[in-house]
């Protein structure tokens, strides 16, 4: 029987947040960050049935993600503790070039994760796994884990929806390639960004991308371009929406919010038309704030913004 939505797989890290005050010593917001916990929240957000998978630290800061998710209402049964590993942090700092990020997260917890840890039982009872590329280049422990988890996704009657967050301080790119495209090639629903998806395919055009990408087998591609608004395509059909302008601050977290708010209105059935447009609101909203999770916006506000537009 399936009772969550979305299985939510990957590496929680705690965030600090430059304040641009102009100060010194330099200010710093402290919150939440690592895809699939912010892809965790903003699902949440949006009214979806969510459980985080994953593996923190006995610390202060894996505390601190354990009171988030059950303020959210993100199941933290399938959450393991490990008793010597960290949860990892990092650091974003902010300047003419736009955010950088600094982490600490080598030997983390959810590093360490191993296809043993894995719960059969709550793959069997969601109606979604998600993971990130992110989780496959932390480790090797953790990419033999996302593999496995697929193939628990795929014996239960799970989708599996994969987001190709690139990260090149983490892997080189040709590995990254290879592994995420063969992700890829398993799972229902991928989501790139343009950019990134660029750098993995070699191709430059939207639609070559969209092509290459179910040619390898992906049933659904949501291609996100950020202020250029976001494409759906499946072999019967093809669309895109527009950007929005919004005043915007900090894009951090950006594409996770996007990809939980589309993944759950597509859940509900709603149209890849109605999910787009809607997924492509709440993106732009939480860049008006700061943070990775503290400004993703509620259904009750994406609802609203949307409804402005018409």
């Amino acid at each position: 029987m399936k009772t969550i939505d979305i299985l939510s797989f990957g590496e929680p890290l705690y965030e600090f947040s430059e304040l641009p005050q102009g100060e010194i010593p330099t200010k710093y917001l402290s919150g939440f960050g690592g895809d699939t916990s912010n892809f965790a929240v903003s699902a949440a957000r949006q009214g979806a049935k969510v459980a985080m998978l994953t593996q923190l630290g006995k610390d202060v800061f894996g505390d601190k993600f354990i009171a988030l998710w059950q303020q959210e209402g993100v199941n933290t049964d399938f959450v393991l503790r490990h008793n010597d590993a960290p949860t990892g942090i990092y650091f974003i700092t902010h300047d003419e070039e736009g955010h950088h990020f600094t982490f600490y997260r080598k030997g983390s917890a959810a590093s360490l994760v191993r296809p043993s840890d894995l719960p059969q039982a709550a793959i069997q009872q969601a109606h979604l796994l998600h993971t990130s590329a992110i989780t496959l280049a932390i480790s090797d422990s953790a990419s033999d884990s996302v593999f496995a988890a697929i193939d628990l996704a795929r014996q239960s009657d799970t989708q599996v929806s994969f987001d190709t967050n690139l990260r090149l301080k983490l892997w080189p790119l040709a590995r990254a390639r290879a592994v995420i495209h063969e992700v890829a090639r398993l799972v229902d629903i991928c989501l790139p960004s343009l950019d990134e998806a660029k750098l993995l395919t070699g191709l430059e055009d939207a639609d070559a991308i969209a092509d290459f990408y179910l040619n390898l087998g992906v049933k659904h591609l949501v291609l996100k371009m950020g202020s250029e608004g976001a494409m759906y395509a499946s072999p019967q059909q093809r669309l895109r929406v527009a950007g929005h302008r919004v005043a915007t601050v900090d894009a951090t977290g950006a594409g996770d919010c996007f990809s939980g708010a589309f993944l759950t209105q597509f859940l509900t059935g709603n149209a890849p038309a109605e999910a787009l447009r809607y997924a492509n609101a709440a993106a732009a909203l939480t860049t008006t704030g700061y943070g990775a999770v503290a400004p993703i916006p509620t259904r009750t506000s994406v609802e609203a913004f949307v409804h402005s537009l018409n």
